[in-house]
This record gives C-alpha cells, sequence and structure tokens, in this order.
C-alpha cells in the first residue's frame, strides 16, 4: 500500500505513530485506537490523502478543510476520508481524541462487493460526516475494539478475511439507523453543487473552462456560475482556480517534483504559465511558496 497512504509521490509522514510506518504500508487496513492531540504536529500545509480512512472522533473537536468545503467536527462523529481527498487542518480542540481505521483500494473493493446490494451504501461513501447517538457511539466503541483485536492477531491466516467481513457486518447493522435519511431529499438546483465538485474532482488537472462543466450538466455556464456562487459563495470558476491551486500547493510542498513537472502534471502549457496562474491567485511564485 505505499502508494496509497497518505501522499501522492514522496511519502511525507511526521506523525507519531506507535507502530514503524513499514508495518502499515504492507497492510490493506491498518488500526489505531486513542489517537490523541499529542500524537500530531503543527500540520499548517493540505495534506492529499490516496487511501480510504474512516475516523472515529471520541472526544474534542475539530475544524478543516476537506476538498475546500469548511467543516467543524464534534464528538462523537465519525468522519470518512476517501481516496483523493485533500484536507487541511484549521484547529484541533486540546482534549481531541479518535480512533482510525485506513483502507487500501484492495480492502475498500472487497468491501464494495459485500455491501454493492445495500441500498444506503452509495449514499454512505459521500457522507463525510456522521454525529452519533449516545447509542451509535457506544456500538462504534465496541466495534473499534474487535477490529483492534483482530488487527493484533498478526498469526492468524485469515485476519483479512476477518477484517473485511466484521467491517461490512457492522455496517449492515448500523446502516439503516445511520444512513437511511442521509440524502434522500436532495432535488433540483441544491444537486447541481455537489455534482459540480464531483466533477471539478475528477477533471480539474485538464479541464479548466467553466463551460465543459456546464455542459457536463446540461445547464448554462451563467446559471452554474450563479448556483454555485449562492450555495457557496464561490463561483464556479473560483471553485476550478481553488482546486487547481490546492493541488500545486500539495505537490510543490509534499512532493520533489520539479515546478516544471507540476506544471505538467496540471497540464499547463508551459511553466511560465504556471507561474503566473499560481502568483495572481496566491500572490507569490511556486518558488517562493515551495520554500515558504
Amino acid at each position: 500500500m505505499a502508494s496509497d497512504l497518505l501522499y501522492n509521490s514522496e511519502l511525507i509522514y511526521n506523525i507519531k505513530l506507535e507502530e514503524s510506518v513499514s508495518s502499515i504500508l504492507e497492510s490493506d487496513f491498518w488500526v489505531l485506537t486513542d489517537f490523541s492531540i499529542a500524537m500530531l504536529p503543527s500540520l499548517k500545509s493540505p495534506i492529499k490523502f490516496s487511501s480510504h480512512v474512516s475516523i472515529f472522533l471520541t472526544k474534542g473537536a475539530i475544524e478543516a478543510d476537506f476538498d475546500l468545503m469548511s467543516h467543524r467536527i464534534q464528538a462523537p462523529a465519525i468522519l470518512n476520508i476517501r481516496s483523493g481527498q485533500i484536507i487541511q487542518i484549521k484547529n484541533i480542540s486540546e482534549d481531541f481524541k479518535c480512533s482510525f481505521i485506513v483502507m487500501s483500494k484492495r480492502f475498500v473493493n472487497n468491501l464494495f462487493i459485500l455491501l454493492k446490494d445495500c441500498r444506503t451504501f452509495i449514499s454512505a461513501t459521500h457522507n463525510r460526516t456522521l454525529r452519533l447517538t449516545s447509542d451509535l457511539d457506544s456500538k462504534f466503541h465496541k466495534f473499534y475494539e474487535h477490529i483492534n483485536t483482530i488487527f493484533k492477531e498478526k498469526e492468524n491466516p485469515y485476519c483479512y478475511q476477518a477484517m473485511v467481513l466484521t467491517v461490512s457486518a457492522f455496517y449492515m447493522e448500523i446502516a439503516a439507523e445511520c444512513f437511511d435519511q442521509t440524502g434522500n431529499s436532495i432535488t433540483g438546483n441544491s444537486r447541481i453543487p455537489d455534482k459540480f465538485i464531483t466533477l471539478v474532482q475528477k477533471y480539474f488537472k485538464k479541464e479548466r473552462l467553466l463551460k465543459f462543466y456546464a455542459d457536463q450538466l446540461k445547464i448554462t455556464s451563467k446559471h452554474l456560475s450563479r448556483t454555485m456562487k449562492a450555495a457557496t459563495g464561490f463561483s464556479g470558476v473560483e471553485w476550478i482556480e481553488r482546486y487547481v491551486i490546492l493541488e500545486a500547493k500539495v505537490l510543490l510542498k509534499s512532493t520533489n517534483l520539479s515546478i516544471q513537472q507540476i506544471a505538467d502534471e496540471l497540464n499547463f502549457p508551459s511553466q511560465s504559465f504556471f507561474g503566473k496562474y499560481f502568483k495572481k491567485i496566491v500572490g507569490m511564485s511556486p518558488k517562493e511558496f515551495r520554500n515558504s
């Protein structure tokens, strides 16, 4: 799972974990319980996750931007981070504590095979946060105790299968209570922002013209921009720019790619064009940002 954990390209992993990074990279899943703020250094730069991570927030609160959308999550809650999402932490309370499971793409694919006929599964995978009732809080505590026990059974040749089945069985147990009410009432214009953001996440490296996205949504560029502005405070063009710049910042801070290589990765016609685009929005050149 080496290419799947946290950063693309070069691994930069400065969270103080109780086990070696190598043991994480060899796993299809990895569990940690009682992760506290003392184990988390100050993270000022955006972090791009390329593994799926489910976080059980047991104490405190966290404020962060998830794919440029601001959230404040108060315990008890579940936070799901999908592969490819970018997070920038703004603030974490002193009493912050969580448990989490990191899942490889293979692990998630196997879950999908088992859960594809569950009508709440798709909405659950797109539901980033979930506040927990006291009953669900208790169930998640027991669940994490169980999967942590399985995870520590290193000699069990069926550990992987046990974990997949345990996670899927627990999901089926709590699915109706957690997700039946999720996203069923979203219709019309209220769905445009979600669809637009999904398209931008998929195409922003190649498509920076608003018309492309408007055509995909079968609406006019003017209607799309107006709808996004009303719903989020940012126009459609501003959303595209934010994704491009956020990805550029991640690549500048988290990899050894040259600025030319980053310009190529983001499909700019030249390093010079990329530099002007970046400086216009950020206020400094890519090189100045990398060295800041």
